[in-house]
């Protein structure tokens, strides 16, 4: 049994939180690979390492000396070390940086990769473990792409059997040699991308909640977290606006059919969420909702056209229209005579006119008219198929909360039913829902 175990910024932020890393380690032995953020905020107050990092940057491109921000950051760093009591000298590779950054010889991204750097040199000191720098493994194509058939075999020669390894996450290597840092978040797709290389059993992601939430807290008090869910479902719970996991940790793990195992740092005995291809049986067989979620500010544009259900090409028309202006649709509920095409609001409203006066022009329409103020939501789940009544029970629900529904569409997989409402009703609609069938 293998684990790879990811450690996000929280996770990271201070000598405490590596007390309860190396506890969770020590309390399974299969979590031999360990890879790490850089040190995020300790108190809503602080500052994160890598903004500190990206800001020093800043300061050197624009000749205003960065001294001060320099030091946040190496003192962070030796507070951990000398709470710790690790022994490794950090001093000395913090000078040559600076040298190196006040002579402008650093790269935003080496300099920003330097967070995750420092993380994983120190708790390899601490755990004892390995440490593996990214670059020695992860391969960038010139594209910017990683080369995964040549990171994987790099990978799995340098974990030895039996023994521990801590990498870090975000950066790897270019083809000339220069470090490359994924974009905001990269660290988890690190964390994928190792057990993917060394096949492991569970890929797991610690962080600061007890797995995905199935609703924002934001909106709804204290919702509940999701102990099971598929690949599948994150997939339209993320499209749908869900804040859930970068997009390119999914992929690696799921190409291998890796478990990812989202768990809280904070709260170890936590089970978190389990995000598989497919669960055999249901974790609850009475709860058919995996999960709700939305966006505001959508426009719908509505047309109808009679006869158009036997005419050929009219939908291709509307679609061309908005291919022309680059602007993507997320759905399109439709009739006999009818369509509609649902898209952001920002990507549309510099082009509406045009717009509407080129599918005036391409399709003549019997009417044409917009609808803007919308909210998507959607009420995801893989236990909705062939459920009978599942819509008419959210459907009613809304209805006796005296939210009206603008729009409603469902794929045939059934995985999910997305309606509109107006933007005022965003968060009721949410609330509603969830404490209609989740509570």
């Amino acid at each position: 049994m293998l684990k790879v175990a990811k450690f996000g910024g929280s996770s990271m932020a201070d000598a405490g939180q590596y007390k309860k890393i190396r506890d969770i380690l020590l309390s399974d032995p299969s979590r031999r690979v360990v890879v790490v953020s850089a040190a995020g905020k300790r108190n809503k107050n602080d500052h994160k390492i890598t903004d500190l990092l990206y800001l020093c940057h800043a300061h050197t491109q624009y000749g205003v000396d960065c001294t001060a921000v320099f030091e946040m950051i190496t003192s962070r760093y030796l507070d951990i070390r000398n709470e710790l009591n690790i022994s490794l000298d950090l001093e000395s590779e913090f000078a040559a940086l600076k040298q190196r950054l006040d002579a402008k010889a650093v790269t935003q991204d080496e300099l920003a990769s330097r967070g995750e750097y420092f993380s994983a040199k120190l708790m390899a000191a601490y755990l004892g473990f390995r440490f593996i720098d990214a670059v020695e493994w992860i391969k960038f194509n010139l594209d910017g792409t990683v080369d995964q058939e040549t990171s994987y075999e790099a990978l799995q020669n340098l974990v030895l059997q039996g023994q521990g390894a801590v990498i870090p996450g975000f950066y790897g290597l270019m083809p000339d040699g220069h470090i490359r840092t994924f974009t905001r978040g990269g660290s988890d797709i690190t964390g994928s991308l190792a057990a993917a290389a060394l096949n492991a059993d569970v890929y797991e992601n610690w962080t600061d909640v007890s797995g995905i939430l199935m609703a924002d807290p934001r909106i709804v008090d204290d919702p509940q977290a999701i102990p099971e869910v598929t690949y599948d479902e994150l997939r339209e719970l993320s499209y749908s606006g869900a804040q859930v996991l970068h997009e390119g940790t999914i992929f690696p793990v799921r190409e291998k059919n890796i478990p990812l195992n989202i768990r809280n740092t904070n709260a170890p005995e936590d089970k978190g969420t389990m995000i598989r291809e497919k669960f055999d049986t249901p974790a609850d067989p009475d709860r058919f909702i995996t999960g709700i979620t939305g966006k505001k500010d959508f426009t719908i544009l509505s047309m109808s056209k009679r006869g158009m259900g036997n005419q050929v090409g009219v939908l291709r028309k509307v679609l061309s229209v908005l291919e022309r202006h680059n602007i993507s649709v997320d759905y399109v509920p439709n009739g006999i005579d009818n369509v509609s095409v649902v898209m952001p609001t920002e990507a549309i409203a510099p082009h509406l006119y045009t717009i509407l006066g080129e599918i005036q022009q391409d399709v003549e329409p019997d009417s044409l008219d917009v609808h803007d103020q919308i909210a998507v939501i959607a009420a995801v789940g893989r236990h909705m198929t062939f459920r009978p009544g599942v819509s008419g029970r959210l459907f009613a629900a809304l209805g006796e909360a005296g939210i009206n529904i603008r729009m409603i569409n469902q794929g045939p997989d059934e995985l999910n039913i997305i309606f509109g409402v107006d933007n005022r009703d965003f968060k009721a609609a949410i609330r509603v829902l969830y404490n209609s069938f989740v509570k």
